[in-house]
């Protein structure tokens, strides 16, 4: 990989130098927001099952923390998300074609 050495351009010598070399942010596949210098959250729409004894537990975990208005924090398919004490939380069912659907959800706005 080139190096920029005041001016002029140079391959590093061994792999530890590669690896020190500071990266920008296109290197590292970060997409960066110009207004708030903060890493862009891609867009995701995932369903992940749990077993019951899995989900009683979450489910445990999310009611301690409504009830003691804190913020609630839960890992889904490998991403860590906090969702804030001041999100909103509702029920949703649905009809259609012979199936039924009941969601809870849970919504806030990302500053």
């Amino acid at each position: 990989m080139p190096r920029n050495t005041g001016g002029r351009r140079r391959f590093a010598r061994n792999e530890a130098e590669e690896k020190q070399r500071p990266r920008s942010a296109a290197e590292n596949n970060i997409e960066l927001n110009p207004e708030a210098d903060v890493k862009k959250k891609k867009k995701r729409d995932i369903e992940k099952a749990y077993t019951n004894e899995q989900m009683i537990a979450k489910l445990k975990r999310l009611a301690d923390s409504l009830a003691e208005g804190k913020n609630f924090r839960i890992q889904i398919a490998g991403e860590r998300i906090t969702v804030p004490k001041n999100a909103i939380v509702n029920i949703e069912h649905e009809r259609e074609d012979g199936e039924e659907e009941i969601e809870f959800q849970i919504k806030w706005k990302t500053e």
